[in-house]
């Protein structure tokens, strides 16, 4: 199953960071948390990635063009051979393909021209800046079984995120950014079926959460996945500052490989 990562956006609430490379790129524990999101998913067996590029789209491809170089033992010899030999490389069992969705689109654009990278079979879509423990073989079991065309992981972090109305694991609606009062969000860690594109349009104003989204839920096709452990997006440089801090520590939850 392809895993779609959207890591186009500007990033402007960490523009400290992100006004040298879009948001995906800043690194945690000297890995971008892209490659931390990708590391994850892999470590479920799921390791063919189409990664949507928009804002400074050409550093996300120069780390993977450079990614096998970067990671191994290398010796130059610049005599008259001229020869580059690799040594001791280290390799991921990744597929991944890099899409320029355009610089201003949103969202729901982004998903719907890579649409023919997919194929024809349900896939699974995530934001490039967020990590988590979230269960993602319960996830799809659940996706599976539900007859929903897409399922979200749901998160309660409070605060500034907007909230899903839901009945059991059933999405109903949404609400605007509310006070903290133990509301569900959209984590992100979603798995779609074919039939989303129904609901998406290359304009680039096109935003999944909010027509898709919003409409999948009124027709009662919009499910969620409720999890209480460990999720974090990277909005903020204090964002960042404590994702470093449980690198360093040795105790990210996000890491089980």
């Amino acid at each position: 199953m392809k895993v779609v990562i959207l890591a186009g956006g500007l990033g402007t609430r960490i523009s400290e960071e992100s006004f040298l490379k879009p948001k995906p790129m800043v690194t945690i524990g000297e890995q971008p948390i892209l490659w931390h999101v990708m590391k994850y998913y892999s470590s479920f067996g799921f390791h063919d990635f189409i990664i949507c590029c928009g804002y400074k789209g050409h550093v996300i491809k120069e780390y993977f063009a450079d990614y096998y170089l970067h990671r191994s033992d290398v010796t130059f010899d610049f005599s008259a051979e001229n020869r580059m030999t690799v040594h001791q490389n280290i390799a991921e069992p990744w597929r991944v393909t890099l899409v320029d969705t355009g610089l201003k689109a949103q969202t729901g654009a982004r998903i719907k021209k890579i649409q023919n990278y997919i194929g024809k079979e349900p896939f699974m879509l995530t934001y490039g800046d967020g990590v988590s423990d979230v269960d993602l073989n319960a996830l799809l079991k659940q996706h599976q079984g539900s007859g929903k065309t897409v399922t979200l992981t749901g998160i309660q972090p409070g605060g500034r995120f907007g909230v899903l109305d839901l009945e059991g694991q059933t999405v109903t609606g949404f609400r605007e950014k509310a006070k903290e009062d133990g509301g569900w969000i959209n984590g992100g860690f979603m798995v779609m079926e074919q039939d989303v594109f129904e609901y998406l349009s290359e304009e680039d104003g096109c935003i999944l959460e909010r027509v898709p989204l919003e409409r999948l839920a009124a027709e009662g096709r919009l499910g969620v996945y409720k999890h209480s452990g460990y999720w974090q997006c990277m909005d903020t440089q204090r964002d960042k500052g404590r994702l470093e801090s449980l690198w360093q520590e040795g105790n990210a939850p996000w890491k089980v490989w």
